[in-house]
């Protein structure tokens, strides 16, 4: 309740229905006075912020002692008492975020050309000539000679390309333009041509060699920064993801709709943030004392976030051990191939998109 003092009117400023007491009884809107001073924003503002802050404490407390309690209390119809959970989320995964981006940055990444393997006939021969430099004898460059000649059988030409695959690279780009790429194209017979998707890989590649200049530690730093920035993404598409898992586990009870599986999946997510939060100092810890103490730590928070996720699927969903442990068991494993898969394409598309 605000503050500010009642209008005299009863007509609401938001709707217009007639108000029988403090607040309409169609919008909700409260019938105050619509001019305020500096002083009653300010008071409001704290009145809000501190009425969301109890509210989250008291949440968090709940979230993190009673595993499933939440969501039990939430599909019951018992709201009020606890922050929703989406702007729950929203808050938690904002906050997680800032600080994983915070703490997790790469600034320099390091090739070491002696352990890069020979793709191509040109770096072959670079290294062929390297170690002939360094032979002793004549039997020893007669065996370079050999070892160069077998790896070469093994680097597919232009012309087998088709029946090997492709490969992605910045580093043997065969063409500097993409004029130059279209032209080659151009000549080529209509069967011997790329297709749509060797095309834009192609492509693709002449673009990162130009932009670069040949850098392929600059590319690669962008790539990895760029993708670590889609993870707030693919947690949020493996949401409703995870929920259609459960939903599938628990197909038979049919109490339980697809929303409640979501909310269930929000709160597991959320637990999981609040949790991870506690790993980032001991990283940063880590860092500054090394320890095998660290390693125990996270252990022992990852052996409790698996057990508190079993106790939650238990407290909700009302089924026994036997039946509770397989299903997490077949839902962690499906949960992780899914989020594999979901990885892959967002890193693929982070290589398109850099």
């Amino acid at each position: 309740m605000s503050h500010l003092p009642q209008r005299k009117e009863n007509n609401c400023l938001n709707c217009g229905t007639e108000v029988i007491g403090r607040y309409c009884h169609v919008c909700g809107q409260e019938n105050l006075e619509p001019k305020e001073n500096f002083w009653h924003l300010l008071t409001h503002f704290f009145y809000d912020f501190t009425h969301f802050d109890g509210k989250f404490f008291s949440t968090v407390k709940y979230l993190l002692i009673r595993p499933g309690f939440l969501s039990t209390e939430y599909i019951k119809g018992r709201r009020q008492s606890y922050l929703h959970p989406i702007r729950m989320y929203i808050f938690t995964s904002a906050f997680f975020f800032i600080l994983f981006f915070w703490m997790f940055k790469v600034g320099k990444i390091d090739f070491n050309p002696s352990k890069v393997r020979a793709t191509d006939t040109v770096t072959l021969l670079k290294m062929g000539q390297v170690a002939l430099a360094r032979a002793d004898t004549h039997k020893d460059s007669v065996e370079i000679l050999e070892q160069i000649e077998k790896i070469k059988s093994t680097i597919p030409s232009k012309n087998s390309k088709k029946k090997n695959g492709l490969n992605f690279s910045v580093d043997t780009v065969s063409y500097k333009t993409l004029a130059e790429y279209d032209s080659a194209q151009k000549s080529l017979p209509a069967d011997q041509r790329d297709n749509w998707l060797e095309k834009t890989i192609r492509k693709k590649e002449i673009q990162i060699v130009e932009e670069y200049k040949g850098d392929r530690q600059a590319f690669w730093r962008d790539v990895i920064n760029n993708f670590l920035h889609q993870f707030p993404k693919v947690f949020f598409i493996s949401l409703p993801i995870f929920a259609l898992f459960l939903k599938l586990l628990y197909i038979r009870r049919k109490q339980f709709y697809y929303a409640d599986h979501a909310i269930f999946t929000i709160h597991l997510y959320i637990f999981t943030f609040i949790v991870t939060l506690f790993v980032f100092p001991l990283l940063k810890a880590s860092e500054k004392a090394p320890s095998s103490i660290w390693g125990w730590v996270n252990l022992v928070l990852s052996l409790a976030w698996m057990f508190y996720m079993y106790k939650a699927m238990r407290n909700f969903y009302k089924q026994g051990r036997g039946k509770t442990i397989v299903k997490y068991i077949l839902l962690s494993l499906a949960a992780f191939f899914g989020l594999i898969f979901l990885f892959g394409i967002f890193f693929t598309y982070t290589i398109l998109e850099t």
